[in-house]
């Protein structure tokens, strides 16, 4: 069977390229972990083997959410003071195209076909769709105030947006391009993970909790609260979430609580907590499963989680205000 290796849609000129395609070419990484800092304007490149700095790249006005493109040669990056997404070609280290995805962008994600960006405007109180192949804004949708958390369902007919301010996520139907539920869930809701199992978690920033929603039907089947010995509640504020390769864990950021709980999807109880730095914020894994990376807010550095032991064995100082860290391996 002939493999091709796929560039970013806009860049082909082929017909799209679906997504069980993208699954066949996924070529080794660089072995490189990208950490982007809100209030340094770069995102700082980390060598996975050695767990230290290769490079710092200025990059643009407050970097924050960073996605792989679906085939891994490209990195997009959310710049919400420049009000677009940028394409940097990892390999050459050189920003390739600008991405007018509306104003302050927060976070986005990618359609499973690779075609569509979907992008929180937290100022406008928008969802923008945008078509990767066109190179064109298709549509924008109003929701609640102070959007962030973005989730493409599997089938990529379903768009969810979580509003901080609503307390509630958006239900988004690509076909009509409409808000066709509002799922009440705790107080700032931040970000959104499925996994797998047919169920949508939310993190509630000031709730100290995840809302567990059935696809379904949409409805909260479950309000997991956070708690830890001598932690006071309202200092418990999860949100980044990351789900294990084999779909078994859910590792959430407990923000202020300088914490990573480990959660078991099936029980859906906490297993095991790691303590990290200040604020942890952005959540990664490496392919394998076995560390993760967690991006605190406020010490300015990257904690370094081997996971099988649930125990920090390293930090990294990556800049100031780390938002989302991104491991290409």
């Amino acid at each position: 069977m002939r493999v091709i290796c796929h560039q970013f849609i806009r860049y082909l000129g082929l017909p799209l390229v679906l997504s069980a395609a993208f699954a066949v070419v996924q070529a080794a990484g660089t072995g490189q972990v990208f950490v982007s800092s809100e209030k340094d304007n770069a995102v700082t490149v980390l060598d996975a083997s050695k767990a230290e700095i290769a490079s710092v790249i200025p990059l643009c006005l407050r970097p924050r959410h960073m996605q792989r493109a679906p085939d891994r040669p490209f990195l997009l990056v959310a710049c919400s003071q420049d009000n677009r997404v940028l394409v940097w070609d990892i390999a050459n280290k050189k920003v390739i195209d600008k991405l007018d995805v509306g104003e302050a962008p927060e976070m986005f994600d990618i359609s499973p076909d690779g075609r569509m960006l979907y992008a929180s405007n937290e100022e406008d109180a928008t969802l923008t769709a945008f078509d990767l192949q066109t190179h064109k804004k298709v549509f924008d949708v109003k929701v609640g105030g102070e959007p962030e958390g973005v989730r493409v369902s599997a089938d990529g007919k379903t768009v969810y947006v979580t509003s901080e301010v609503a307390s509630v996520v958006h239900v988004v139907d690509v076909a009509t391009r409409k808000v066709v539920k509002n799922i009440p869930v705790g107080k700032r809701p931040r970000r959104l993970l499925l996994t797998g199992q047919g169920e949508l978690w939310v993190t509630n920033e000031l709730s100290a909790s995840v809302s567990i929603i059935r696809i379904s039907d949409h409805s909260v089947q479950a309000n997991l609260q956070f708690s830890l010995p001598g932690m006071r509640a309202q200092d418990i504020t999860p949100v980044g979430m990351v789900l294990s390769p084999d779909g078994k864990t859910v590792y959430v950021g407990l923000g202020r609580a300088n914490h990573v709980v480990a959660v078991e999807v099936g029980s859906r109880q906490v297993k095991a907590a790691a303590l990290v730095g200040k604020r942890a914020w952005g959540l990664a894994l490496s392919r394998n499963g076995k560390t993760l990376y967690v991006a605190n807010g406020l010490s300015d550095d990257v904690s370094i989680i081997d996971t099988p032991s649930m125990k920090a064995v390293k930090s990294v100082k990556t800049g100031r205000v780390p938002h989302t860290v991104v491991v290409d391996d």
